[in-house]
């Protein structure tokens, strides 16, 4: 990688800076003959670049890693992770590259990430290579997170290199780049804490504080109060990831992020059929990242980071122990509060119920009747509005509706709000549009033989994922009988 003279975004380092035990200073492979597959031309101008630019032999040499940006110090990032529940000391940035820090117009700041571009110190065997049909998938279903309003990295592009990996067949490769807050994850503060050296941990809470939970700086104990502002970010972004049905797949620690944003697009997927124990993952034989196992993981994943942050909290360690678990244990009532909110509003309520049970025997009903999650839940604004005909046709038994829509109907009347604002509300928090696993498998099988119209296409769907438009019907359609059972999604590597 070599250095270009000029570059389309304004770079800074402070991470590379601010602790640099925790980087290796790399350089991308480069790409044969680079190819712009996809770019993100409203995220490119939130960042302050010409998308023109990007498209540049020039941009499109950066976006592939070919070149770095004058004033970036592309690194490889170091973390340590629990890989479905066994540790691993040293991971790290096997096939990526942070190339600096973004700062956009208005002052933010964002890693720009380049992932598939080439093998680093950190590789573990792996070719440092990534997959157009992967990467496609990432910037997919990103974007279509970020539509949804959920927290989540983001792709600026996809570029091909020109080149084949070989997977289990050979494929053509393609490097992703990745725009993300940070990328600090749990596993970094693991990877810290290994070092046994308390002033590199303490920089890097330092460092988190100052770019994600600036008020922990003023907090009595500073290391305590980002501990608590990670578990409320996580407890708030799995229950979003619950309530639309989305299941992330690879929940390991160096997939969970300290902004409490979206990481890692590889084996995830969503449901159709309302299922707690789907999962989509092809190495996740055990279940262990199910649909509604989640929340539970997430909380297991919270207590590895709080184990690495007990030398920052106290030099007492009972002392240091007490106040983590006394954070952890509020994970689940912080947890319940943002689904059971969010619960509230998919279902037209503007406060819950005094209980969750209906909510839970909702979910159960949905379970037992095969429901489609995306679906049914759009389906109850038309019933508000006084047609439940589509909600009905969801079951496999229409009349097992009934007892339950009673109760609902009766929190809704005790209410006494307008119907159609009632229902206007619903459509605005229950999407019509996912990302559907089997035309996704199609765009991108259509996408790795040359044809992006697919892609593109479905692209443009989710982009208004709450607004139904005439001749997308398609698109909001649960997979064939003969797609579902079976189906499993790959991390690419």
């Amino acid at each position: 990688m070599s250095v270009t003279s000029t570059s389309p975004f304004r770079l800074d380092d402070s991470f590379v800076r601010e602790v640099p035990e925790l980087s290796l200073p790399w350089k991308g492979a480069g790409a044969a003959d680079p190819r712009l597959l996809v770019l993100n031309d409203a995220l490119a101008r939130e960042l302050g670049a010409d998308p023109e630019v990007l498209r540049s032999p020039e941009g499109v040499d950066l976006l592939v890693g070919r070149v770095a940006p004058e004033g970036s110090t592309p690194v490889a990032m170091g973390y340590a992770g629990h890989q479905f529940g066994g540790y691993s000391p040293r991971l790290g940035d096997g096939r990526a590259l942070l190339v600096g820090e973004v700062l956009d117009p208005r002052g933010g700041r964002h890693d720009l990430h380049l992932k598939g571009s080439g093998r680093t110190p950190f590789a573990r065997g792996g070719d440092g290579r990534a997959a157009v049909g992967p990467m496609l998938r990432e910037h997919l279903v990103s974007e279509a997170m970020h539509a949804l309003g959920i927290p989540t990295t983001r792709s600026l592009a996809v570029v091909a290199t020109g080149e084949q990996v070989q997977r289990e067949v050979p494929l053509p490769g393609a490097v992703l780049a990745r725009v993300a807050a940070s990328h600090l994850r749990v596993g970094t503060f693991q990877y810290a804490a290994r070092l046994e050296d308390r002033t590199i941990l303490r920089r890097l809470a330092d460092h988190a504080i100052a770019r994600h939970h600036p008020q922990a700086a003023d907090a009595e104990n500073p290391a305590l109060a980002l501990y608590e502002a990670v578990v409320e970010a996580q407890a708030s972004l799995v229950a979003r990831w619950m309530l639309v049905g989305f299941v992330h797949g690879v929940m390991n620690t160096d997939n969970v992020t300290i902004s409490g944003e979206t990481i890692d697009y590889g084996p995830c997927a969503f449901m159709d059929a309302h299922d707690p124990s789907t999962v989509f993952s092809s190495i996740d034989e055990g279940a262990r990242y199910a649909y509604g196992h989640q929340p539970h993981i997430t909380q297991w994943t919270l207590a590895r980071l709080a184990e690495a942050l007990l030398p920052l909290v106290s030099d007492d360690q009972a002392t240091a122990v007490a106040g983590l678990t006394r954070v952890l244990e509020s994970f689940p009532t912080r947890y319940d509060e943002h689904w059971s909110r969010g619960m509230g509003a998919k279902l037209g309520l503007e406060r819950a119920p005094g209980d969750d049970a209906l909510f839970a025997d909702l979910l159960e009903l949905l379970y037992a009747q095969g429901a489609d999650h995306t679906a049914f839940f759009r389906s109850l604004s038309a019933a508000v509005r006084g047609d439940d005909g589509a909600t009905r046709s969801l079951l496999a038994d229409p009349s097992a509706l009934d007892p339950w829509a009673a109760r609902w109907r009766a929190d809704l009347a005790a209410e006494g709000r307008d119907p159609a604002a009632v229902a206007d509300a619903m459509d605005a928090v229950n999407p019509v549009y996912v990302p559907r696993n089997h035309l996704v498998e199609e765009a991108l099988a259509a996408a790795t033989a040359g044809d992006l119209g697919p892609f593109e296409r479905m692209l443009d769907v989710l982009a208004s994922p709450y607004e139904a438009r005439e001749g997308l019907e398609a698109y909001a359609l649960p997979a064939p009988s003969d797609f579902g059972p079976g189906f499993r999604t790959f991390c690419g590597t």
